[in-house]
């Protein structure tokens, strides 16, 4: 399988890549990036082309006959405070990549098979406990209208008979960044439990479990539309931060108050107080498999590996 992905340095993008070039020697991955000769990390097997981000100048030939892209390119959202400036840069980051991608696809003489575009559960806003299928309505949030915008960038694609997914994911669960390394620390030290009512739902998946999906969802030509990565039976912010208690052996009965979250993060802190009760209904209607789809099991191999500070 020959497959380009932008975004592809970031965590979520080397996991898919190092799965692929695993489960298939004779895999061809190349990874956009804004500064290649300055990743400090290269992976064997991976080509490394530059880019503006903006634009199909300088990598427009290398998707000709691609089986699939898969854009997972944007600023992270949870990088510092929403200012003005920075909100323009998380959603600007975003639909200026997707529309590169479509770009590249108007222009391409024989066309990747299928574009496999990112996105987040964010996009329903705080919805409490409702149950959310991948055919809820998006929310009126600032997430909810960057996420939005996201998956429009690369909508033209389909007119042009591209296959395209829309992989709406949830927290992404590593020992190796994202949000878990942050939410362990205050265990270390006794103070861990539930953000703000602890009410709110939980919408995680396992990072070998995203990167497994997204390369499910590339190889079944039937997948088309929305699905959602998030692990089955979202647990609630509290089930979750006594979860994180019982394998760690550490207390979690200290809650962060809700007021002092926003104090600290600003608008950010809507990511951790405002859950959303995603269902991956049809993820696992099509027969995807998780490796870590229970809780406990996925922190049990994050945690036990000793690399979460």
């Amino acid at each position: 399988m020959r497959v380009l992905i932008t975004g592809g340095t970031g965590m979520i993008g080397r996991e898919l890549a190092t799965q692929m070039l695993q489960k298939n020697s004779n895999s061809e991955v190349i990874v956009l990036s804004r500064n290649p000769e300055r990743i400090r990390d290269p992976q064997p097997g991976v080509q490394y082309l530059g880019w503006d981000g903006r634009t199909a100048q300088g990598w427009q030939n290398a998707i000709e006959g691609l089986d699939g892209i898969i854009n997972l390119a944007g600023e992270s959202i949870a990088a510092g405070r929403w200012t003005a400036a920075r909100r323009a840069r998380i959603q600007d980051s975003r639909i200026n990549a997707g529309h590169a991608v479509t770009e590249a696809l108007q222009k391409a003489r024989s066309k990747p098979r299928m574009v496999l575009q990112a996105s987040a559960v964010g996009i329903y806003g705080p919805r409490g406990d409702e149950t959310l299928d991948e055919n809820a309505l998006p929310g009126t949030d600032f997430l909810s209208h960057v996420a939005v915008a996201w998956e429009a960038s690369t909508a033209p694609v389909e007119a042009l008979g591209v296959r395209r997914v829309v992989a709406r994911l949830g927290v992404v669960l590593s020992n190796g960044g994202g949000a878990l390394p942050r939410m362990v620390l205050p265990f270390r030290f006794f103070t861990g439990g539930p953000l703000g009512h602890g009410r709110q739902r939980f919408p995680w998946i396992h990072l070998a479990d995203v990167a497994g999906a997204l390369y499910f969802l590339l190889e079944h030509e039937e997948a088309q539309g929305v699905f959602h990565l998030t692990a089955p039976a979202p647990p609630s912010n509290a089930e979750f931060a006594r979860a994180l208690g019982r394998v760690l052996k550490h207390p979690s009965w200290l809650p962060v108050p809700a007021l002092a979250l926003r104090l600290l993060f600003g608008e950010m802190a809507t990511v951790l107080l405002d859950g959303q009760n995603a269902i991956p209904q049809r993820l696992q209607a099509l027969g995807f498999n998780y490796r870590y789809g229970e809780m406990e099991t996925a922190l049990q191999d994050l945690l036990g590996k000793g690399s979460v500070a």
